[in-house]
């Protein structure tokens, strides 16, 4: 047994969207049989345009191999029909939902998605031309309706940190580190390649003694306490999330250091004062897109004109981006409420419009958040008797390691990207230094 305490743990709100269905879900089902069977002559239709890898279907006694051999190989099992309806109804919510339900099964979850990323790309031509043509439209209807407030934000964000730091802490490491890592060498600790994370974006902002920091996402104070074991500067960081909060100050404390930290209970629209350095790790992700240009104001206004600015951001391809602002998916739907994902080209664009900064370096190390992912979900699974012991059930033990794995194969595949992305001030000049550290 454990000594976590079980009343930290909060996870209704994420199992309770599992519960949730679209409208074409819940009329494939009321069809029943009938629509199992349609679905399933439509997915396999599909299948058989496979390019890439191979795929075996398993459902019964019945077995199809779709695909060339001498790629990656993966199987999933159909437990219950249910499964064919959900995927041919929702894309990525059904296939995690009847994930979720054991509705399918597999040996290898992570190649299994890896397979079907790969072979996307038909389907994903089709659905950007379509976007292309669709969104100049509802892009202006869009943006008359009312931006997320800052409420539906904060509740959001709740229901995923309120899980509670207890659960995290089983999966994270020391430093409490929930991005990307930077892997120096394939022997490096999560701990150490969590701390060289923070390193390679605080070299880049070239910190100098004294220099004023504002953070914006606090986490639970990893990125405060290696500016502050590493350079005499103050922090000055916010967050909405009140977990966090309480434990990056407790962390911070702890640590002897928060005599130079102030630690916010703030939106971020509400920062002001001046700060020689900004940054701010995957928390743009919250933001919605029509508030790109808001908040990159904001960042500005809080920026001495001379000052650089550290953004560590997951990225979708700019190719992708205007149809999935609009498009809900597994993550959005299970894991990550209200979560959006820039693509460096909406990023320069609100940048551009909105501020006289500059975006000065953009460093792409996608395989290495693959492989961070892939660590934290073998802590997971290897702990799975800490995690139940929270009160948190089989289900929503799928729900957290098909999240892990979707990310882990999405990064693999570069599905998605992670960058960090530097931004100077318009009186910031280079002092002949590489913002890339050696």
């Amino acid at each position: 047994m454990t000594d976590i305490e079980s009343k930290t743990v909060r996870p209704e709100r994420l199992l309770g969207r599992a519960e949730i269905e679209s409208g074409a879900f819940t009329a494939t089902r009321a069809l029943g049989d009938t629509g199992a069977r349609a679905s399933r002559t439509l997915l396999h239709k599909l299948m058989r345009r496979m390019q890439h890898d191979q795929l075996t279907v398993a459902e019964g006694s019945d077995v199809s191999i779709y695909g060339e051999a001498g790629g990656l190989s993966a199987t999933i099992r159909i437990v219950e029909p249910q499964a064919w309806k959900a995927v041919a109804s929702e894309g990525s919510i059904g296939l995690g939902r009847g994930y979720i339900e054991g509705w399918w099964t597999t040996d290898d979850l992570t190649t299994l998605i890896q397979v079907l990323v790969r072979n996307l790309d038909q389907l994903d031509d089709l659905r950007n031309k379509i976007s292309s043509k669709t969104n100049p439209v509802t892009d202006r209807i869009r943006r008359l309706a009312p931006s997320v407030g800052r409420a539906k934000n904060e509740e959001d964000i709740a229901s995923h940190y309120d899980l509670g730091n207890d659960f995290f802490k089983i999966f994270l490491d020391d430093t409490m580190t929930y991005s990307s890592a930077v892997f120096e060498s394939p022997a490096a600790t999560l701990a150490e390649a969590s701390t060289a994370k923070y390193d390679r974006l605080l070299n880049k902002l070239q910190i100098l003694s004294g220099h004023e920091v504002l953070e914006i996402g606090t986490g639970w104070g990893g990125l405060a306490i290696r500016l502050l074991e590493r350079f005499q500067t103050t922090i000055t960081s916010t967050t909405v999330s009140q977990e966090q909060l309480a434990e990056a100050k407790r962390r911070i404390a702890e640590a002897g250091l928060d005599t130079r930290a102030t630690l916010l209970d703030s939106d971020w629209r509400d920062l002001a004062g001046q700060f020689d350095r900004i940054v701010s790790i995957e928390m743009i992700e919250a933001v919605e897109w029509r508030d790109y240009k808001r908040f990159f104001a904001t960042i500005e206004s809080c920026l001495r004109p001379d000052g650089l600015v550290g953004i560590q951001a997951i990225c979708t391809p700019d190719q992708r981006f205007d149809r999935a602002k609009n498009t809900e998916d597994y993550i959005r739907r299970f894991v990550f409420p209200g979560g959006m994902l820039p693509s460096i080209g909406a990023i320069s664009k609100s940048v551009s419009a909105a501020t006289k900064l500059q975006l000065v370096d953009v460093e792409d190390f996608s395989a290495h958040y693959a492989e961070t992912l892939r660590r934290w979900r073998v802590r997971f699974d290897d702990r799975l008797d800490e995690v139940k012991a929270l009160g948190l059930d089989d289900r929503f033990c799928r729900l957290w390691r098909f999240y892990l794995t979707y990310c882990e194969a999405a990064f693999l595949e570069r599905h998605v990207t992670v960058n960090q992305i530097v931004l100077a001030g318009h009186k910031w000049r280079p002092d002949g230094l590489s913002l890339r550290p050696n």
